[in-house]
C-alpha cells in the first residue's frame, strides 16, 4: 500500500512517501511528527479513507495547510491518520485569529499583533509618521492621512441626511448618532450614555477625580487633553481658529462654531419645555435651570444664587470691586468682557446685530433679542402670582411690586415713588 502525504509548512511543500515499512519525513516536518508515534507510521489496519470529493486546487492550501490526501484519479481522500493534525487547535485558522496579544506594560489585549505594536507607541512616545507640511508626528499612518486633510481641506466622508462632511470616517459615524440619538457607550456608575468611547472615558474621570493632563506653566490639571491644549493657549495667546466672515479669532474650535451661528442665525438647541432655541448647548443648559428653578452657584458673601458660573463670577466682582477689562480707547475699566465690548462699540459706532425682519441694527445681542419680541409678540416673563406675562424682565419686576407693595425708590419730600414721579413732573 502506498500513501502520498502532502503538507504545506512554512510555504514549502513537503512529500512523505511510503517505502516498505519505513516512512521518510523531510527535515522541515520533523518537529510535526517527532514524538507522535501515531503520526510517524500509518497503520495497515486503519479504516477506509474518507472521500472529500475535491481536487487539490479546490482544497484551500491542501485543507488548511496540513491535510493529508491520497490521489485516486480525479478523487482525493483524507486519511484518518491525519485527522488529529488537521483538527489540532493550534492549526485552526479561526483559533489563530482569536489569539490575544497583550501589552506587557498595562495588560491591555489586542486581537492582532499590529494593533499591539501601535498601542506600544502610546507608552514609548514613538511617533514614526510625520507630516511633511507641519512636521507633526503620529503613532499610526492612518492618523497622519486624516491629519493631512487639515492642510488640503479634503472631507471625503459626508452625511447623507444633512450633507455635513468630515475628514475621517469615524467622525461621520459619531455624527450620525446625533441624528439617530444612539448612545452606545454607557457609564457603569451613573448610567449616562455617550456617542463616543472617548467621551465616556473623560466622563469616568468625573467619578474617579482623575486629572492626568497638567499644565507645565502653572500646574493646573485637566481630565481631558483637549482641555489642557485650550488652557495652554491662555498662556501663549495663540488663537488659531478664525472666522472667515469677520476675521475674529478664537483659542479653540468650540467658540468659533458658536460664533459662526451669529452670522448664520442657526439655533440647533431647542428647549423641550418652552420651545426656545439656542445657538450653543451651554446656553440651553443654563436656560433649562430657569424652568427647574435651579441656581447651583450661590454667593457666599450675600447668598444670592445664579444659574451659571459666568454670572456668578461677574457678581463676585461687585463685592471685590475688581474690573479686569479696560478700554484701549479711553481707559475705562469694566468688570466683565461683554460690558467692555459694548462700550468699545460706542467709540467705533459698530452695530453688528441687525433684525432680519426690519433691518434695525443694535450694538448688543440682548438689545436685538428684546427688539425681536416686538415682531413676535413673545412675552417670556410671567408673574407667579397672577400669571400676567411681560416681554422684559424689568417690566415684570415693576409689576411684582404691585403685589408686594414694595416701593424701591423714595423721595425725600413725599417718601413714595408717586411723590417722586409727581415732583419730577412739576420740575419738567
Amino acid at each position: 500500500m502506498s500513501i502520498e502525504v502532502r503538507i504545506i509548512q512554512d510555504e514549502e511543500q513537503v512529500v512523505v512517501k511510503h517505502e516498505t515499512d519505513i516512512y521518510l519525513v523531510a527535515p522541515t516536518c520533523e518537529e510535526t511528527f517527532h514524538g507522535e508515534p501515531e503520526h510517524q507510521k500509518v497503520r495497515k489496519a486503519d479504516p477506509e479513507p474518507v472521500q472529500t470529493g475535491k481536487r487539490p486546487d479546490e482544497v484551500g492550501a491542501f485543507l488548511d495547510d496540513d491535510h493529508c490526501v491520497k490521489p485516486e484519479t480525479d478523487t482525493f481522500v483524507e486519511t484518518p491518520a491525519c485527522e488529529e493534525i488537521v483538527n489540532a487547535p493550534e492549526l485552526n485558522s479561526e483559533s489563530a485569529q482569536d489569539r490575544n496579544f497583550s501589552c506587557e506594560v498595562c495588560g491591555k489585549c489586542f486581537t492582532k499583533c499590529n494593533y499591539l505594536t501601535d498601542h506600544m507607541r502610546t507608552h514609548s512616545g514613538e511617533k514614526p509618521f510625520s507630516c511633511l507640511t507641519c512636521g507633526k508626528g503620529f503613532t499610526q499612518k492612518t492618523n497622519l492621512i486624516v491629519h493631512m486633510r487639515t492642510h488640503t481641506g479634503e472631507k471625503p466622508h459626508s452625511c447623507q441626511l444633512c450633507g455635513k462632511s468630515f475628514r475621517a470616517s469615524g467622525h461621520l459615524v459619531s455624527h450620525m448618532r446625533t441624528h439617530t440619538g444612539e448612545k452606545p457607550f454607557s457609564c457603569l456608575v451613573c448610567g449616562k450614555g455617550f456617542t463616543q468611547q472617548s467621551n465616556l472615558t473623560v466622563h469616568m474621570r468625573t467619578h474617579s477625580g482623575e486629572k492626568p493632563y497638567s499644565c507645565d506653566v502653572c500646574g493646573k490639571a485637566y481630565s481631558d487633553k483637549t482641555y489642557l491644549n485650550d488652557h495652554i493657549r491662555s498662556h501663549t495667546g495663540e488663537k488659531p481658529y478664525s472666522c472667515k466672515l469677520c476675521g475674529k479669532s478664537f483659542s479653540n474650535r468650540s467658540p468659533l462654531t458658536n460664533h459662526m451661528r451669529i452670522h448664520t442665525g442657526e439655533k440647533p438647541y431647542r428647549c423641550k419645555t418652552c420651545g426656545k432655541s439656542f445657538s450653543d448647548c451651554s446656553s440651553l443648559k443654563t436656560h433649562t435651570r430657569v424652568h427647574l428653578h435651579e441656581k447651583p452657584y450661590p454667593c457666599e458673601l450675600c447668598g444670592k444664587a445664579f444659574t451659571n458660573r459666568s454670572a456668578f463670577t461677574r457678581h463676585r466682582r461687585t463685592h471685590t470691586g475688581e474690573k479686569p477689562y479696560s478700554c484701549k480707547a479711553c481707559g475705562k475699566f469694566f468688570s466683565d468682557r461683554s460690558s467692555m465690548a459694548r462700550h468699545v462699540r460706542s467709540h467705533t459706532g459698530e452695530k453688528p446685530f441687525s433684525c432680519s425682519l426690519c433691518g434695525t441694527a443694535f450694538t448688543d445681542n440682548s438689545q436685538l433679542t428684546r427688539h425681536l419680541r416686538i415682531h413676535t409678540g413673545e412675552k417670556p416673563f410671567s408673574c407667579l402670582t397672577c400669571g400676567k406675562k411681560f416681554s422684559k424682565p424689568y417690566t415684570l419686576t415693576m409689576h411684582i411690586r404691585t403685589h408686594t407693595g414694595e416701593k424701591k425708590h423714595f423721595c425725600m419730600y413725599s417718601k413714595s415713588i408717586r411723590g417722586l414721579f409727581h415732583k419730577t413732573k412739576i420740575e419738567d
